[in-house]
């Protein structure tokens, strides 16, 4: 049994912005974590064993056809008593999670705004802009079930979204983003170093980067650097200045933009980055500023994702429906709509020559000591996760990884 079992919320990396956690709050961010990795690891793989067995076989029977797409599979999948049982469990944890969060840091909310307010104070690296508001794809829903989604406050000036998302990010990733949840932007710097060792960047720009948790790793690898981090939620970039600034983190700037409408000139960045960015964007945005992305690069400079794999030919049925299942149940509504792009011919849309595009992998990076000798690497996007195994370069390597796409201009 201990080798299935997650590490404890003890392990969280803290800060000088860290709130406050009670030993009841800790047992219950424990019990989520761990009904997470139980559903993923133990129940679902019975819901496969149900479509194979029931429900597929249900509706060659009922239609005198196989069933088609994956729309087709959600609607089946619908009326088995296990898969009921999963879907609404999973979902349940997640929406207990961003509840649990929010409940930890509303508690001190008023202490956790003034210490961040205090650390903000007077700093250029924060970049603040009242005609920012959010686009309407990211106003329409509360994205993971973030009660007012990332850019909501519940006081003028508050820091509660960023705080109470990475309050709760442990217990949806199980541990495996690290102490600090910031395991993409570790894995990011070792993938340049070992792919790109040469490669020198001056100044990088981080979109969408949210509370900055990816970001840090880059700051720390680059620091002659000029480091840009932007992001359209105001309360979401206070909390992740005062994060950096509490960290000790100087070489990195704050700003508040939209996507769909950045205010940098042509040829200002070395390289751009995303981390599980576009997914919570739209179509329109995706081109959009894939083009910006090709107008701001120098010549010479590098754009890498960190990203959901799009569909290939060959993915089976099973695979589309349960990557997709977030699109339909989890708040994520442009998930599947990015499954379905080809990201090449998107890069190339945007301007970039084919003969400069690239994917791989990257491999999980998790700082050592994060794990109890009990504990194990758990995730609960392995269907995700299959593409970026594939994509690895590396056969050897048993660990997790995500999949990523890139150009050079």
């Amino acid at each position: 049994m201990s080798s299935v079992l997650p590490p404890t919320y003890d392990r969280v990396g803290r800060h000088g912005l860290s709130p406050d956690v009670t030993h009841d709050e800790t047992a219950r961010f424990n019990f989520l974590t761990n009904l997470n990795v139980h559903i993923g690891q133990k129940i679902f793989p019975g819901t496969k064993l149900a479509f194979e067995s029931r429900v597929a076989p249900a509706f060659d029977k009922a239609h005198g056809r196989a069933l088609r797409d994956q729309c087709e599979v959600r609607d089946a999948m619908k009326c088995d008593p296990l898969y009921q049982f999963w879907a609404a469990t999973r979902r349940s944890t997640m929406e207990m999670r961003q509840q649990s969060g929010r409940h930890v840091v509303l508690r001190q909310l008023g202490k956790m705004s003034a210490k961040a307010a205090a650390l903000n104070a007077g700093k250029n690296t924060l970049v603040l802009d009242p005609r920012v508001t959010p686009p309407d794809y990211l106003a329409q829903v509360d994205n993971h079930w973030m009660p007012g989604s990332y850019y909501s406050e519940a006081t003028p000036g508050d820091v509660l979204s960023g705080a109470a998302y990475e309050a709760g990010l442990f217990v949806t990733t199980a541990g495996s983003m690290s102490a600090r949840g910031d395991g993409a932007g570790r894995a990011l710097v070792r993938y340049l170093a070992e792919k790109f060792p040469d490669f020198k960047p001056r100044r990088i720009l981080d979109l969408g980067a949210g509370v900055g948790v990816n970001t840090l790793p880059i700051v720390q690898a680059f620091p002659d650097a000029e480091v840009v981090a932007v992001d359209a939620a105001a309360p979401t970039l206070r909390y992740a200045h005062a994060r950096s600034q509490a960290m000790g983190y100087g070489n990195v700037q704050f700003i508040q933009a939209s996507a769909d409408d950045l205010p940098f000139p042509a040829n200002s960045f070395d390289w751009i980055q995303t981390t599980m960015f576009w997914h919570e964007t739209s179509v329109a945005t995706v081109r959009a500023g894939l083009k910006k992305i090709h107008e701001m690069l120098r010549p010479g400079g590098l754009t890498l994702h960190i990203e959901q794999p799009n569909f290939a030919a060959d993915t089976p049925l099973w695979d589309r429906f349960t990557r997709d299942w977030d699109a339909w149940f989890n708040n994520e509504p442009f998930w599947r709509k990015l499954h379905m792009m080809n990201v090449f011919d998107e890069m190339a849309a945007a301007g970039f020559g084919r003969d400069r595009l690239f994917d791989g992998a990257t491999e999980a990076d998790i700082e050592p000591g994060m794990y109890q000798d009990w504990a194990s690497t758990l995730s609960r996007h392995k269907p995700e996760l299959k593409r970026a195994d594939d994509a690895a370069n590396d056969g050897a390597r048993k660990g997790e990884f995500w999949y990523l796409f890139g150009a050079w201009k």
